[in-house]
């Protein structure tokens, strides 16, 4: 794909992703929350341009400095996304005013990288921002995820006849 295609994919993933994550939405931790990250990840990494052939140094340190805010400013959303467990068992997030500090911190982040790119004179493909953006998806889902498994099993209790809830663990008569 070309540089615009993968900006294009990189702006509508971006903005459909954001857009719902300040939404209250009911999470399903048994879905298959890696599989958009991968495929961004496949994406990204069967472009040749990826690493600047004649600025490979720097090219792959900028690349590795991409990863790591990526990976950090999705670690930092999941921390700030609320959750929270409805009466009936459901699981829902929704991100918070701290998660916007996040995204503006990462992006702006982002920026001072491109721009010490540019000034050091190495080719920048939007393939690194790409797999970025897909390390970012798959360190909050995985956190997410893992936060709501033991949200869930630390609240998950059963009702008996008087509606009176009590844990749900196997009881011997």
């Amino acid at each position: 794909m070309s540089g615009l295609v993968n900006a294009l994919v990189i702006v509508i993933v971006a903005a459909l992703v954001i857009s719902r994550q300040f939404r209250a939405r009911r999470l399903d931790a048994d879905r298959r929350w890696w599989l958009l990250p991968a495929i961004l990840a496949v994406v990204a990494l069967r472009e040749p341009g990826i690493v600047d052939a004649h600025h490979r140094t720097e090219s792959v340190l900028l690349l590795a400095a991409e990863l790591v805010i990526g990976l950090g400013t999705g670690a930092g959303w999941a921390w700030t996304t609320r959750i929270w467990v409805e009466a009936d068992g459901t699981v829902w997030t929704k991100s918070t005013k701290a998660s916007v500090t996040v995204w503006i911190g990462g992006i702006a982040l982002r920026v001072g990288l491109f721009a010490l790119g540019a000034l050091l004179g190495v080719h920048q493909d939007s393939s690194a921002l790409l797999l970025a953006l897909a390390g970012t998806l798959l360190v909050r889902s995985g956190i997410l995820v893992w936060r709501t498994q033991s949200l869930t099993s630390a609240t998950r209790t059963t009702t008996y006849g008087d509606d009176m809830p009590r844990p749900a663990w196997k009881e011997r008569v």
